[in-house]
């Protein structure tokens, strides 16, 4: 049986395949999102507290090197093999070097239920994933569009800014450095609430996200059948990537399902927001339909559990 907030997850996207007219309220959505990034902020940094060191750094410069070479390693196929347009090519391997957040948040809590063991520095893999795939992806945009000089009024500076302060960063960043500073103790007469009603915030936000699923994928499109056979096969593809640096790193079992499960993933928060301003030219529906409508589905219901499989197989 999957864990019960990947049913929420199914709810969602059958509602939405089947027309009901189940909601969620855009305020409410928002207020779930925003919960679930500080929440998990919060979660990671009361686990670091007193167990930060500098022998982290070649763990997190591997982690951020994995968010780079995700797109330079992409490009080439979306390019070349699904035949997108420089602009499409950046722009969605840009997303699947970026990390999900919700995907992020259903692995913890596969973790925690199968109770396997999680190093303390999981949630800084979401921060160091997220930055660098964004920053290579426009880079790569600039370097091979000829016009991109003339369409992108985006500095790098200002993409900097644009990524850093995004809303998600802001709180996940802010939650791990006010959980690292107070930990567990201190901090469990705010936090206690937050943290004890992880699950249920998350339930409710897999709910939306199931709903928002179904809209990317309808109608079907059959004319995309390329993309979404790459947005299928290439979760698989990064998560034995994920695995095995994980196995490398000596991780705990647990932190290499984490691994895994976020190199697998596609951003669709933080990503969009970026591309958006710094790749006008990019179709962000199709980098929707990918990242939303197909990777983080396959993720949730199967990716988890088979990046899990294979790290018990590996280790």
């Amino acid at each position: 049986m999957p864990d019960i907030v990947v049913m929420f997850f199914i709810l969602g996207l059958l509602a939405g395949i089947l027309r009901s007219d189940l909601t969620i309220p855009k305020a409410t959505y928002e207020t779930l999102s925003l919960l679930l990034m500080l929440t998990i902020g919060l979660k990671g940094g009361m686990v670091l507290h007193g167990n930060l060191s500098w022998q982290l750094l070649p763990e997190m410069g591997s982690v951020m090197l994995l968010g780079a070479l995700i797109p330079l390693t992409l490009y080439p196929i979306l390019k070349y093999i699904i035949n997108l347009s420089v602009a499409n090519s950046a722009s969605i391997a840009a997303h699947y070097g970026s990390v999900s957040a919700g995907t992020f948040a259903v692995a913890l809590a596969y973790a925690e239920s199968a109770q396997l063991a999680v190093g303390a520095e999981v949630t800084l893999y979401l921060v160091m994933l997220e930055l660098p795939a964004i920053v290579v992806g426009l880079l790569l945009y600039r370097k091979l569009d000829k016009q991109s000089s003339d369409t992108s009024s985006l500095s790098l500076k200002a993409l900097w800014h644009e990524t850093l302060t995004n809303k998600s960063v802001i709180l996940l960043v802010g939650g791990v450095i006010i959980g690292m500073m107070y930990g567990t103790q201190q901090g469990s007469q705010v936090t206690s609430l937050l943290t004890n009603s992880f699950k249920v915030v998350l339930a409710l936000f897999l709910l939306e996200m199931g709903l928002i699923a179904a809209q990317t994928l309808r109608p079907i499109p059959w004319k995309q059948w390329k993309l979404a056979f790459f947005a299928i096969v290439t979760p698989l593809f990064l998560g034995t990537i994920g695995v095995m640096v994980g196995t490398l790193l000596n991780l705990e079992l647990g932190s290499v399902v984490i691994l895994a499960s976020l190199v697998a993933s596609a951003s669709y928060i933080a990503a969009p927001a970026a591309i958006k301003a710094g790749i006008p030219k990019a179709d962000i529906g199709l980098a929707m339909l990918s990242s939303l409508g197909l990777t983080f589905p396959f993720n949730v219901i199967i990716g988890i559990g088979l990046y899990h499989q294979l790290a018990v197989a590996m280790l």
